[in-house]
């Protein structure tokens, strides 16, 4: 019997290709490493899609033939890889295979009527073979470190997460198990991403994506490094103030869509404060740029995996003594003691207390003006540590050029919060 995502020209069978699509890299990264695999990242990803795929079908057709048959066409084309002995030990010819195979069932599922699915998969197949080199370079620049990391969050998150209880415990009804490590996960996950885009592009694009993906894991991180790089080579002084400028504006990005996810109903307020320092850091950011030399030589921040267990558990548990030291300090103090957990917490993490005020906010227990006053008190006083941190580490020189960049930041942050 046909399903409900199978009728007409339907797209919603997109979800369970995505998740197919993902299942296929995780292994498949494994797989990459190891020089006497016949499957690599592709390979497995394209399986992935390709058993998804004769899955749909087979629901369309009503005949569980189709799958058997794909299954029997991967079991044949892995012992004719093991079978053969190409020349080139690093392409056994799979990923070709797989595609064709691919191919072949797209142009059935465009004759089903489910042509707009077709293409769409059909966009992300080619661009999965045509980025092997990237493909390939970054699984290998992944340490074996890094990967232990990388399942570990993943068992964290698709393992852990769904079976812990999505109740409220302690003081306030503030504790959520569940709601807590979800935003572990989210803030993890955006910092992940940023550090696997920063070890896949490197120096080749220049400093502004060298500060925004480092902004993305940790601008604090980063300001450090290139604080220390300002002050031991001066031909690196703009470079260094860019990226360190940049970094802090990708911070009121990830608040942006940490706030969209999180409390869609405070954007509208939270907004103009967030628009005000983006306008105002991006400017100068790009007045910087102008001035700086192509052929300053550029370095990686080099940051640690976000995706680590020690890391994870680690903001959790800040996560969960800033939500209800905020909560604490909100019922005692009023808006003073949540203002001052703000300014204390946000020295070294904008993103706990940022997620605290959030979770207060949807649990009615702060209002909207006081939820956007906390996030920007957070927000500036980890400005203002990471200025120190500039001027502790890079110098005076260093400082001087960073100085206009966070101005132009904090000026328009409280422009921003004066309008509402």
């Amino acid at each position: 019997m046909e399903t409900s995502f199978l009728h007409g020209n339907n797209i919603e069978a997109l979800p369970q290709f995505l998740t197919s699509l993902a299942i296929g890299l995780l292994i498949g990264l494994e797989r990459e490493r190891n020089p006497s695999a016949k499957a690599g990242l592709r390979t497995f990803a394209l399986v992935a899609l390709f058993g998804t795929m004769s899955a749909l079908l087979s629901t369309k057709l009503g005949s569980p033939w189709l799958l058997i048959a794909g299954l029997i066409a991967v079991a044949g084309m892995i012992i004719a890889a093991y079978l053969n002995n190409p020349r080139d030990e690093d392409d056994p010819g799979t990923t070709t295979v797989i595609a064709l195979l691919l191919c072949y069932m797209l142009g059935a599922m465009i004759w089903y009527g489910l042509a707009k699915l077709a293409v769409m998969l059909a966009i992300g197949v080619t661009a999965l073979l045509y980025f092997k080199p990237e493909l390939r370079g970054l699984s290998q620049k992944l340490t074996r470190r890094d990967l232990v990391a990388v399942l570990q969050f993943s068992v964290l998150t698709f393992i852990v997460l769904p079976i812990l209880p999505d109740h409220n415990y302690g003081p306030y009804g503030a504790i959520n198990p569940h709601h807590a490590w979800l935003m572990v996960v989210l803030i993890s996950g955006i910092s992940l991403a940023g550090y696997t885009a920063l070890h896949m592009v490197g120096t080749r694009y220049g400093a502004p994506l060298l500060g925004f993906f480092g902004g993305l894991v940790s601008s604090t991180a980063t300001t450090m490094i290139y604080a220390k790089h300002g002050k031991s080579n001066q031909a690196m002084l703009n470079l260094a103030a860019s990226v360190i400028v940049i970094a802090s504006i990708v911070v009121l990005l990830r608040l942006l869509v940490v706030s969209a996810v999180v409390a869609f109903g405070a954007l509208p307020s939270l907004l103009p404060v967030l628009a005000g320092g983006l306008l105002s850091g991006l400017m100068v950011a790009l007045y910087n740029w102008r001035k700086m030399s192509n052929a300053t030589e550029l370095y990686i921040p080099e940051t640690s995996n976000p995706a680590e267990l020690h890391t994870a558990i680690g903001f959790g548990l800040l996560y969960v003594v800033v939500l209800l030291g905020s909560a604490w300090m909100a019922d005692i103090a009023g808006s003073r003691g949540l203002y001052a957990v703000a300014l204390a917490s946000g020295l070294t993490d904008v993103d706990a207390i940022t997620l605290s005020s959030l979770r207060l906010f949807n649990l009615g227990q702060l209002s909207e003006q006081q939820t956007v006053t906390a996030i920007t008190l957070a927000f500036l006083a980890n400005l203002a540590f990471k200025f120190g941190m500039v001027v502790f580490i890079g110098g005076w020189t260093l400082a001087r050029q960073v100085a206009t960049g966070f101005g132009a930041i904090a000026c328009g942050v409280l422009l921003g919060l004066f309008l509402l």
